[in-house]
């Protein structure tokens, strides 16, 4: 039997590269080397191109991406999904992506983006001089992992992102301070990199320490099999009154939760690993590849095999290495 590694630890290296593969150990993402200007806060431009070619890269900086006239596939870390026109998302620094689109809704017309750039300083001197923008930096504090924010959201700012990058520099700051803030206050984002995951809820939050025990069990122990007596000790409370706890708190239930975090751990190994599936669901802490597959299809609308061609299936890899910016004119590859 294969051995199975701690729920939060990453799969190990394949020792042969599955044929194609897009997101596997074998391929990393190339570093773009963005280049603000001397005497900027930020970068904002509009890419407008024939098509978004594949290239799986990261930079150090912040990424606020509203893409327009184009439907194909967003990749976010180990995340893979469908985007469309006014899809809107942030990413956090160092965190790997790459759009590949399929088709222009009007073919007539370019694929384009308008992308702003900005730094992790800046967010951070922004809340130390100015704390009615603290919102901002706690936006930009859960981004690590890139957010998506709703198709309403993103209609309600559309207009003004469309226009940022042609405002004098001085009024591109403003503006994106102020699009910011109010992404920061508007409706709660999506999480993109392992959306499964229940938000952590921390005692403080919930104001009962007992609860927090019990979610740290489960993060620690969610592979392996779970009994609610268990949970009611760590408690000191019974099935129902934990049950009802932890709803409230979380928004789900504890099998809901446990489910979350398995499939959450899945998406890391089908995109990081050649294992088989039966020993992914083992890996998570599923009964067999069967329920595996099962829970898998009901909480992504597709099936392990297919989440893991989708992921790999990119085109071919972009070689490693530094990547200079192309000037502005240019419109950089997406």
């Amino acid at each position: 039997m294969a051995q199975k590694l701690p729920p939060n630890s990453p799969p190990e290296a394949p020792t042969t590269a599955h044929k194609g593969a897009g997101h596997s150990a074998a391929r990393k993402p190339w570093y773009e080397a963005v280049q603000i200007p001397p005497g900027q806060s930020c970068l904002n431009y509009e890419r407008r191109l024939a098509e978004f070619r594949y290239n799986w890269h990261y930079h150090p900086e912040f990424e606020l991406t509203l893409t327009l006239n184009s439907i194909g596939t967003r990749y976010v870390g180990d995340t893979v999904a469908p985007y469309g026109d006014g899809d809107l998302v942030l990413l956090g620094p160092n965190l790997p992506h790459a759009w590949k689109s399929r088709h222009a809704i009007d073919p007539q017309m370019p694929h384009r983006a308008i992308v702003c750039w900005f730094t992790q300083d800046w967010i951070t001197q922004l809340a130390a001089t100015s704390p009615e923008l603290a919102d901002i930096a706690t936006l930009c504090g859960t981004a690590t992992g890139g957010l998506a924010f709703s198709a309403t959201t993103s209609a309600a700012f559309r207009a003004r992102l469309e226009r940022i990058w042609t405002l004098p520099q001085a009024q591109q700051i403003l503006e994106l301070q102020s699009v910011l803030l109010g992404l920061a206050q508007g409706d709660a984002p999506t999480p993109l990199d392992r959306p499964l995951r229940a938000p952590p809820a921390r005692a403080a939050d919930v104001a009962q320490a007992r609860l927090q025990r019990v979610l740290d069990h489960l993060d620690a122990h969610y592979t392996d099999h779970i009994r609610l007596a268990d949970l009611c000790a760590l408690a000191n409370v019974t099935p129902s009154q934990l049950q009802r706890i932890f709803k409230r708190a979380t928004r789900v239930t504890i099998s809901d939760y446990v489910t979350r975090l398995r499939v959450a751990r899945a998406f890391q190994l089908l995109g990081r690993s050649d294992w088989p599936m039966t020993r992914i669901a083992q890996d998570c802490g599923f009964s067999d590849g069967a329920h595996f597959s099962r829970k898998f299809k009901a909480a992504t609308g597709r099936s392990p095999s297919r989440y893991r061609k989708d992921f790999r299936d990119s085109g071919p890899p972009r070689p490693d290495g530094y990547f200079p910016m192309l000037p502005q004119e240019k419109h950089p590859p997406r």
